[in-house]
Parts: C-alpha cells; structure tokens; sequence
C-alpha cells in the first residue's frame, strides 16, 4: 500500500520503525529511508543553484539540468547506502552503535539481506551512471572528468576519507565547486570561477552539518579507530570551527553584495539571524549527557548536527531565494 504519508516524514528526517512497520511499506518508502533521503535537499539545492547560475548567464537547458539534478540525487543516495554497507562491514555500526540510535539502519536491524540491499544499491547507481553517461555523450568536454570525480567520492568517501580526517573537506568539494560548478557545467559548457567561489558560500552549509554530525559522535569514532577531523582536533575547536563556518556564510554574503556581484535580495538570508543566538549558546558548550525535556522526538542523540541542519535548511533556503529574486531583478 503507498504511503504519501511515509514519502514525506523520511524526507523530512530518518525515522526509526520496527521490522511489522517497515515490512508494511512501499517500495518507494523503503527506498527513501534506506538511503537517508532527508538529506537529499541539500544536493538538490546545490543543483538548483547550478541551473540558476546557468539561467543568469543565458546558457540554461532544461534537459541537461534536470539529468544532472537526478544523477547528482542516485550518486548521493548510492553514496548513502554505500556508507552504511562499509560501515556495518567494518564493524562500526555494530551492537546499537550510534548510527542506529538515530535512525533505521536496513543491514544491521535485519531489515534486509546482503542479496536485497545490493539490488537497492545497484538500481540507485545504475540510474546514477545512465544518466551520467547520457551528459557526458550530450555535452562532453569536461563531463566525463565531473563524473569521474563524483564517482572517486561515492566510492572513497566512507573509507579511506572519513577514517582519516578528510571528510569535511570532501563535503566542501563536492557540495561546492563539483555539485554547483558541475551543474552550471553541464548547461554552459563551459567552467565558471565566479560560480565556483559562489558556490563555497552554498557549501559552507551541507559541511557544517557534517562537521557537527562528526562532532556528536566524536567518543563513539574515536574508539572504533575513525580519525574524523573533531577527533583529530577535539570536541571544543570542532564545536567553534562550525560556527567559524556559519558566521563565514553570512560574512561571504555581505562581501557578494558589497563588491556588486550580486543585489540586496541576498541579504535575506539574514532573516537567520534569531537563531544565531541559540546556535551560539548550542556550541560553545558541550553536547548535553541526555536529551534536554523540550527536545523534538526521534532526533536524539544528533545534537550538535540537527542544530546544523536545521540552521542549514533555513539559510540555503533563503540563499537560493535571494539568488532568485536578484536573477529576475536583472
């Protein structure tokens, strides 16, 4: 039976179900929850502010967008499955480990077999390559170097990457220069150097989420042998290099408008500014030993990341709005 319902909670967060839930549901449904779909809007923001770019130059093709937009959705979504799979393999995820506490993790709570999970992966990979095939054959050039690159990270991003403190700067490389460079690319024909700078502001976001996800679980990495970059350099400058980076959004934003590259609607991204406060006080402190009484249900233990997150969702929201607006002002 779908469950429009169920579309809608696993892209707004990872929810927990038992084995009689997840066995009621659709395929559809499984899909998005196995491979984290809540935080798929991130890449499908860096892809929209591709296009968008692409639209401000004159060089917008709707079909090569919107096949850079999916492909860019499947490789996440693979990269996503793959995590989880070198993780359970690697024993990381292991006995109620903290990956499993904050949301369904298919392999380790007996969700599916080996056999099922990798048809999940093969489906989602293979759309991901057909389409990346497809640009590469319709725009050449450069496209097969992108698509090569984004393969390099679907597939070592988990490991060696993460284990060795080179994840954030990934993120950073990807939801930036690849994702947003690469989708300008494949419209234009052409590498943009402004987008790419622009597209660091963007990626700022989706990175610092990372970094405080990275952050909360810093103790349960740390004895499992992962050298993420809050274990290499500890709890309290990761806590401050996060907030560095969402102070630097807004910084970056200000210079955007000041050096004329773009016009006020950029600035409303500083309707974020309420909340800083509050990110202000989430970071500059421990993560709590338990879940505070107020605090929503089904996120604990994310701490430092959900505060992340949900600063992220907001201000790339305003972000792209502003891009909008500034486009049609033009």
């Amino acid at each position: 039976m779908i469950d429009v319902k169920m579309w809608g909670r696993a892209l707004d967060r990872m929810p927990k179900l038992s084995e009689q839930e997840w066995q009621a549901l659709d395929p559809l449904a499984k899909w998005l929850i196995a491979c984290r779909a809540s935080v798929l809007f991130m890449t499908f923001t860096a892809a929209a502010l591709g296009g968008l770019m692409a639209w401000r130059a004159g060089v917008f093709q709707w079909d090569l967008w919107l096949a850079s937009v999916l492909g860019l959705l499947f490789a996440h979504a693979t990269n996503n499955l793959l995590n989880d799979y070198t993780d359970s393999q690697r024993g990381i995820d292991k006995n109620n480990s903290y990956r499993n506490q904050y949301g369904v993790h298919v392999l380790e709570d007996g969700l599916m077999d080996e056999s099922e999970f990798w048809r999940y992966v093969g489906v989602t990979a293979g759309i991901a390559l057909a389409l990346g095939g497809w640009l590469v054959y319709e725009r050449s050039g450069l496209t097969f170097d992108l698509m090569l690159a984004g393969a390099f990270f679907v597939v070592f991003y988990t490991w060696p990457l993460k284990y060795y403190g080179l994840g954030e700067s990934a993120m950073l490389l990807v939801w930036g220069p690849l994702m947003v460079g690469g989708s300008f690319y494949v419209s234009a024909g052409q590498w943009s150097w402004d987008v790419t700078w622009l597209s660091l502001v963007f990626a700022l976001g989706p990175t610092t989420v990372l970094l405080g996800k990275h952050t909360d679980k810093l103790d349960a990495d740390k004895a499992k042998g992962v050298s993420t970059l809050p274990v290499l350099i500890g709890e309290a400058a990761a806590r401050y290099a996060t907030l560095a980076m969402m102070v630097g959004q807004y910084l970056l934003c200000i210079g955007l408008v000041a050096t004329g590259t773009f016009a006020w609607p950029m600035l409303l991204v500083f309707a974020c500014l309420p909340q800083l406060p509050r990110l202000f006080g989430v970071f500059s402190a421990p993560k709590p030993t338990e879940a505070p009484a107020s605090y929503p249900e089904g996120i604990w233990p994310l701490w430092f990341s959900a505060n992340a997150f949900r600063h992220t969702r907001r201000f790339t929201s305003l972000f792209l709005l502003g891009m909008i607006l500034d486009t049609l002002m033009i």
